[in-house]
């Protein structure tokens, strides 16, 4: 039988990947417990071109979806409920018996609740909201719309595979496995906050991109202007994406910088400085924008400041960063554990308890200390496994993960964070994998050509063969996990 070319294939992991996400984003009730809410009211917000300018309380665009349609299960267990089980969703029951048990929920979030995502950067918001006015033109049911919002993953989850397979074929053009094994990856990818409205989904998209131009750029031996353009407007739409995205950026600097020296010192910074100037102008005036923005409403350029505040997070003298338990073994491993088990799987509670199985944890955790391990090694060997823009590329992509677990360990010791729920003063730790979705692709760059090297003796046939397996194995553990969720009444599927 004649082997499907890789397009074909890409195509069908795309679809796969599609029903992936859209099978958990209609399984999972409303609202997720990574702050969907707020991320909701933002896109409602957008969409009336009324971004927020201050952490104001829920608007009434968003208030009447939040309240009709919020489902309890995520923080509650059924024991903590009247008779031990949860109220049916309003839309099966009277109007008015619904209207008057909603009504202190409704009071809650109109008086009390703030939002503290208010200052997040606005492109995915602008996309959402755009989106979600679509959804009212349409004339969709308010159920259905508000879904479709969770339902625009799936298109960029699509895109993200078509990357994915890009950035693989251009950093390793004669190696088919790699070339496929990524893009399957991120179609088979258990991360839940796929399944939820948020920002976090749209960075592994917009900084896969401007990695693939990076790694472009240092090919060439001379800058175009387009070229420059690209790369620099690629690399403030991850600003404005996410600011959690800022340790990627910074590595973008260093490996710029690299290049664009000695090529200076070749063609000369007269003929370099046209290029360089629209790049600069590119990347620096939309992330100036924003910066100027934040600080005229927030108060200072990032537009931190009024949510570390309600948060009553508070900064602590430099010499108590040391005594943080990160510095021990055992914190250290709950560190790097709970970022990669939550990197891979996600953040998602049920019954207020992670919605994950805990060997599963120890799996990722491992598996990927083994397959980075091995690639490192492979790295340090002579002679070189890679050819030069191969190796260029994979200590790139080194170079992001550990950019991100050192942000994430610096937010660790750097604050107080007294009474809050997470992180905690008992449990300290950014264990957000989320947070470092924007090295998704160089990340998962650097697990298939580990995997293809651990492989390497065997032949192509073998590789696919244990490529399946764990992609079989990820969604089969991922469908075990989140199998209670497919029975709640507040879902997709119950409307």
């Amino acid at each position: 039988m004649p082997m499907l070319n890789n397009r074909k294939i890409i195509l069908l992991l795309s679809g796969l990947a599609a029903l992936h996400v859209f099978i958990y984003s209609a399984a999972f009730p409303f609202f997720g417990v990574v702050d969907e809410q707020m991320h909701f009211d933002l896109a409602a917000r957008y969409a009336q071109a009324q971004p927020p300018r201050t952490l104001a309380k829920t608007s009434e665009a968003a208030l009447p979806y939040i309240v009709y349609f919020s489902c309890s299960e995520f923080l509650y267990a059924p024991a903590s409920q009247p008779g031990g089980k949860f109220a049916p969703p309003p839309w099966t029951i009277a109007p008015e018996a619904a209207a008057e048990r909603l009504a202190p929920r409704a009071q809650f979030w109109r008086d009390t609740a703030q939002n503290h995502e208010a200052s997040q950067p606005p492109l995915y918001y602008a996309l959402a909201g755009s989106w979600w006015r679509l959804g009212g033109l349409l004339g969709l049911p308010d159920g259905w719309r508000l879904y479709s919002l969770r339902f625009l993953n799936i298109l960029i989850i699509g895109a993200l595979v078509w990357l994915g397979a890009g950035v693989a074929q251009k950093i390793f053009p004669e190696n088919r496995f790699i070339q496929l094994a990524v893009p399957a990856l991120i179609a088979c990818l258990p991360q839940t906050i796929f399944y939820a409205i948020n920002n976090d989904v749209l960075s592994p998209l917009i900084f896969g991109t401007a990695f693939l131009l990076l790694i472009n750029f240092w090919e060439r031996e001379t800058i175009t202007n387009r070229h420059a353009a690209a790369t620099g407007l690629a690399l403030a739409a991850a600003f404005l994406t996410k600011l959690s995205n800022l340790p990627l950026l910074a590595v973008a600097g260093i490996f710029l910088a690299w290049k664009i020296i000695p090529l200076a010192k070749t063609n000369g910074w007269k003929k370099t400085g046209t290029a360089l100037g629209i790049f600069t102008a590119c990347a620096a005036l939309p992330i100036a924008a924003w910066l100027f923005w934040c600080k005229t409403n927030f108060g200072d350029f990032t537009g931190s400041a009024l949510k570390i505040q309600f948060l009553g997070w508070t900064n602590k003298p430099f010499a108590e960063w040391f005594q943080h338990p990160i510095f021990t073994a055992s914190g250290f491993w709950f560190f790097v554990k709970g970022n990669l088990a939550t990197f891979w799987q996600g953040e998602m509670l049920w019954h207020r308890e992670p919605l994950a199985l805990p060997a599963l944890n120890i799996f990722y955790t491992l598996v990927t200390g083994v397959l980075l391990a091995v690639l490192l090694l492979v790295l340090g060997r002579r002679p070189a496994a890679f050819s030069p823009p191969q190796r260029t590329a994979l200590w790139f992509g080194l170079a992001c993960l550990t950019a991100m677990f050192t942000f994430l360990a610096l937010l660790s010791v750097k604050y107080d964070f007294h009474d809050c729920f997470y992180p905690s003063r008992e449990k300290p730790f950014f264990i957000s994998g989320r947070l470092m979705l924007g090295m998704l692709v160089p990340f998962l760059i650097l697990v298939a050509a580990a995997l293809d090297q651990l492989l390497g003796k065997f032949n192509l046939r073998v590789k696919f063969a244990v490529l399946a397996t764990l992609l079989v194995f990820m969604l089969g553990a991922e469908f075990a996990a989140n199998w209670p969720v497919f029975s709640n009444a507040y879902n997709w599927f119950h409307l």
